[in-house]
């Protein structure tokens, strides 16, 4: 798995590809989430579009993400889970948890709302 992160609007995009499988991505992930928040920058929208299998580590490490934004006083958004992944997170009753959108546009217009 690698990601790249970009900027929209009024937060910060993590766009995921490949196989979402914890390990030491979960290290460089929370790191960049650590670096994130020290730039005040706490709106965060994961585009899993570009994911092809995702495991429990996986999930973990999203729900680590999203514990770390929030203790800073942000969020970690989901956008684009691929059918595949949704079923993953309704089976984990996660899709409670996190805000998820269909696309990354209404994801990170979501921030604006609020």
């Amino acid at each position: 798995m690698n990601f790249n992160v970009s900027e929209r609007y009024n937060c910060v995009v993590i766009e995921f590809k490949g196989n979402v499988m914890g390990g030491p991505d979960a290290v460089s992930l929370n790191e960049k989430l650590h670096e994130l928040i020290e730039e005040d920058k706490t709106n965060v929208v994961a585009d899993l579009a570009k994911v092809k299998f995702m495991n429990s580590s996986g999930l973990g490490m999203l729900i680590g993400g999203l514990t770390t934004m929030r203790k800073a006083g942000g969020d970690l958004r989901i956008a684009n889970a691929t059918d595949k992944i949704e079923s993953l997170l309704v089976i984990t009753k996660l899709i409670t948890v996190f805000k998820h959108f269909k696309s990354l546009d209404e994801a990170v217009k979501s921030y604006s709302e609020e």
